[in-house]
Order: structure tokens, then sequence, then C-alpha cells
């Protein structure tokens, strides 16, 4: 009896929930990038092993703490928009604020490259926010009815921030849809493309290319 009772208590105890912990998806992953779209409920937290370096995109302002490795955790406020790459470390997120803090993690599985890309390529409104051996991330902004020029993307992860209907125009007069949603993370291939915003709502982006 003491034997079965043991047993039936090591099984409660397999089965108790953990300290609370975050809620996310894997939209993207193939061999060069795997993607979490993570929500931090108040007080939860979040934890990534560190294998790999990361960019974050925040899509909500919020008050969190970010520990790397056994360090002591550092509180800071964040914005939507901002966008941060982060070492190879492990990290443990919690949420401080009273309200869900919504980000894309997005790793890096390869070596990268040793280049500089600068504003190469890319459309004059475009804002390089990061560049490094890994990655050049950029934020896009497209107003509402208007169009960029032409310009060449690099195979890259989108984070939409707020979505708009949207068409690509390509160098040999193919057309193509493209519409984002709000919140939407989606792979893209490398492209040379016009960006055409048909929709009534501006067009805000971040992009990060992989190296």
């Amino acid at each position: 009896m003491r034997t079965a009772l043991a047993h039936t208590s090591l099984l409660l105890l397999a089965l108790a929930p953990l300290a609370a912990s975050a809620a996310g998806t894997e939209p993207v992953r193939n061999n060069r990038v795997a993607v979490q779209d993570v929500t931090i409920q108040p007080g939860e937290s979040e934890a990534w092993r560190g294998s790999h370096p990361v960019v974050l995109v925040y899509f909500t302002d919020g008050s969190l703490s970010m520990a790397a490795g056994s360090g002591k955790p550092v509180a800071q406020k964040v914005k939507r928009g901002d966008t941060v790459f982060v070492e190879a470390q492990a990290r443990t997120v919690l949420n401080l604020g009273p309200s869900p803090i919504h980000f894309a993690r997005i790793e890096f599985l390869g070596s990268g490259l040793a280049e500089t890309w600068g504003n190469t390529g890319l459309a004059p409104n475009y804002n390089v926010l990061i560049e490094n051996r890994y990655t050049r991330t950029y934020d896009i902004r497209i107003p509402a009815g208007t169009n960029e020029p032409q310009h060449t993307h690099h195979e890259r992860v989108v984070v939409c921030l707020q979505g708009a209907l949207l068409r690509h125009l390509l160098p040999d007069g193919t057309q193509e849809p493209s519409n984002l949603k709000d919140g939407e993370i989606a792979w893209r291939r490398a492209a040379t493309h016009i960006g055409q915003n048909l929709g009534k709502t501006d067009l805000w982006v971040i992009a990060v290319e992989l190296k």
C-alpha cells in the first residue's frame, strides 16, 4: 500500500503545473532561422537556451526584466516597434507590467557572413536598425495609397506591426499580392520589386534579413 501511495504521489507531482511561463508558437522555421511568436502575461516569464543569437521585435509596450545566464535581472521598458539584437546566451524575460507583452524572437541558425550591406539595394525610406554578421534589419513604412521605388531584398523574416493591402510589381511586369495583417510573421524569399500599398492603412514592417 505504501508503495502504491508513493507512486501516486510522484505521479501527481509530475502532473502538477510548473511556474507560469509564456505561450508561444513557431510561425517560421527552416535551415537558416527559427522564429517564435511569444506572448508573456503579467507575472509570467519566457526563457530560451541561447544557443544562437536572436533579434527581438516588440509588438506592444511593456515593462520587463531580462536576465542573461545566471546574471542579475535588468529591468527595462520597451515600446511597440523596438528591435534589439541579443548575443547567444541563455536568457529569461519576466513581464513586470500589468499588460501582456507580445514579441517575435528570430533565432539565427547559421554562422553569418563578414559583409556589410548598408543601404545597398534598399528603398530610400527604409531605416536600417541593426547590421552585423548575422543580419541586416530595417524598418519599412509605406503610407496608404503610395508606391515605393524598385528595390531588392535578401531572404528575410517580416514582422508586421501594422498591416495593409499590398501588391508587388516585378521587373518582368508580373504582379503579385503580398498582403500582411497586424501581428503577422512571415518568411519572404529574396526579390526585386516595386511595393504598392493599395489599402487605407499605412504599412509598418520590420524586415530581418539573414546573412
